[in-house]
């Protein structure tokens, strides 16, 4: 299985890779996790993309680009994959479409989530992590039993800047600008799926199963 997950910052894409990830034999490849790692560790290509991250701009699509490349070849990646916030841009996903297409790859779907944007600006200002252990918490949705300390480790939690109120107003305009391109490329070639918010009582992956006709 190979998707492709679209939506904006908070749309819910971390989520629902997680369940197809459990479910099935794929490994979920985010962006973020991506650009994280390779600032965490200081890498060029993470050196470079820091200033994006923390302004909420797009990273650029060469830094983007190269970072995933390199994930994409790695072992793991063979019996499938999910893609979370990449492509975002119509180059992008032009050059992915070449990159599997050198390997004899094709994907099975590209799922569109639509979220209202106050949804999305309140799950993410309410975001809070672990300097020690990374947990995430959210303080309305899902607040620590320790207060402002994780309930894992005792660490302290905090608000990343990247999910200031001001910083993710700043990301969703700029998805808008930059990413309803690729939408409308999917469109036109007819591999688009939209899925909206799921009824009470089911999960994102059972609305996927069912929207896109994907199953075990």
């Amino acid at each position: 299985m190979r998707l492709i997950l679209i939506g904006s910052p908070g749309a819910g894409k971390g989520t629902l890779a997680a369940e197809i990830e459990a479910k099935y034999p794929v490994v979920h490849i985010s962006t973020g996790d991506i650009f994280r790692e390779n600032v965490k560790h200081e890498t060029p290509l993470g050196r470079k993309a820091q200033h994006y991250l923390e302004t909420g701009q797009l990273v650029p699509d060469d830094i983007v680009i190269a970072m995933m490349e390199d994930r994409l070849i790695e072992p793991d990646c063979a019996g499938g994959f999910v893609l979370d916030g990449f492509p975002r841009t119509v180059h992008q996903a032009e050059v992915l479409e070449k990159m599997l297409e050198r390997h004899g790859l094709h994907l099975d779907a590209v799922v569109l989530l639509d979220v209202r944007e106050d949804i999305v600006v309140k799950r993410l200002s309410g975001r809070r992590m672990c300097r020690c252990c990374g947990a995430i918490y959210n303080v309305e949705f899902r607040p620590s039993a320790a207060g402002d300390r994780c309930e894992k480790c005792g660490g302290e939690l905090y608000q990343r800047k990247d999910d200031e109120e001001s910083v993710i107003r700043n990301r969703l305009k700029v998805y808008n600008q930059q990413t309803q391109p690729v939408i409308s490329y999917y469109e036109k070639k007819k591999m688009l799926t939209r899925l909206p918010s799921p009824p009470s009582g089911h999960t994102l992956l059972e609305g996927l199963e069912q929207a896109a006709g994907i199953a075990e």
